[in-house]
């Protein structure tokens, strides 16, 4: 696997190995997630890459319930791989979970999970995800298949930096710089003071900047900015 995984010559090779390193431990989907941004509540929108069916991800983002999981916070801020079962967390979460989420995960054959929080240089918060109908993962394989996820993340960042570089940016130098300022925690009048430009001058290359990557707000934008390369 690791051959495999340092002779890609693109991130769909990678993507591709983790997809049969899934299989490999009896997992049937696998999935890329980045960190929910603000009040984010749609899998559809931290997804950077997945295999799980669209029918799924279609449910799960009509009743809302990334905003509901007690897991996801933990998981992004975690440095340690989890694997846990459906079972458990119903044991464990008992009243918190939506009681609709666990039927939906059991009719789409997602009852035991393997989550490896990973980071990127840039500071971005990834996880990478494993789910099967497979039995609970003994600590062995959840260590080796961590081992698999950190040195395919590793070599997927590598492509996905020289893609950065390569590609022209989609926002004006006006709109980056505003981008910039409000990464730093400017406020729009405040930034109309540094590039001596009206409040509303600076929301509206704000607005601008929001639609061309199709974001839904500042915090959002920011973050997708520094994922995408345009800011640091």
């Amino acid at each position: 696997m690791s051959r495999t995984i340092a002779a890609a010559t693109s991130r769909a090779d990678v993507l591709s190995a983790l997809t049969f390193a899934a299989r490999a431990f009896d997992f049937s989907f696998v999935t890329l997630l980045v960190k929910p941004v603000g009040q984010d509540e749609l899998l559809g929108r931290i997804l950077v890459h997945t295999t799980l069916p669209s029918e799924y991800i279609q449910e799960y983002d009509q009743n809302r319930y990334l905003g509901m999981c007690p897991l996801v916070e933990h998981l992004f801020s975690s440095m340690l791989p989890r694997t846990w079962t459906i079972d458990a967390v119903e044991r464990q979460h008992a009243g918190k979970l939506p009681s609709d989420l666990p039927r939906l995960l059991r009719r789409f054959g997602i009852t035991t999970t393997a989550a490896m929080p990973l980071h990127s240089l840039e500071g971005e918060r990834f996880l990478l995800r494993f789910d099967g109908s497979r039995p609970p993962l003994e600590l062995p394989e959840l260590n080796e298949l961590g081992m698999i996820a950190l040195h395919a993340f590793d070599v997927f960042e590598k492509f996905r930096r020289t893609e950065r570089f390569s590609v022209p940016s989609p926002l004006s130098a006006r709109e980056l710089e505003v981008v910039r300022w409000t990464a730093q925690g400017k406020t729009s009048v405040e930034i109309g003071q540094i590039l001596s430009l009206s409040d509303h001058t600076v929301n509206a290359h704000m607005t601008n900047a929001i639609k061309k990557l199709d974001c839904v707000n500042r915090t959002q934008l920011v973050a997708k900015a520094m994922r995408l390369g345009l800011i640091s």
